[in-house]
């Protein structure tokens, strides 16, 4: 079964393509608001040194944004 994180924020318009995206597939993922979660928000920063968002976390292979090829090259492993 593959795990499916994705770090969020609300008005994300490429948070909301990720997860419109997994739906699509029927893959159910956890998210994290990391506008309101700080832990995860944490996480995400050490995980990428990143602030920007969606990171998304297939099997623990991340993807820094929304880049469709990469989610769906994840997936299919």
């Amino acid at each position: 079964m593959t795990s499916i994180k994705i770090y969020t924020t609300p008005i994300c318009a490429f948070c909301k393509m990720a997860k419109d995206l997994f739906k699509s597939k029927g893959l159910g993922y956890t998210e994290y608001d990391v506008s309101k979660d700080m832990d995860k928000q944490k996480e995400m920063i050490d995980k990428t040194q990143q602030y920007g968002v969606p990171v998304i976390d297939i099997d623990g292979k991340i993807i820094i944004g929304f880049d469709k090829n990469k989610i769906e090259e994840y997936l299919a492993k």
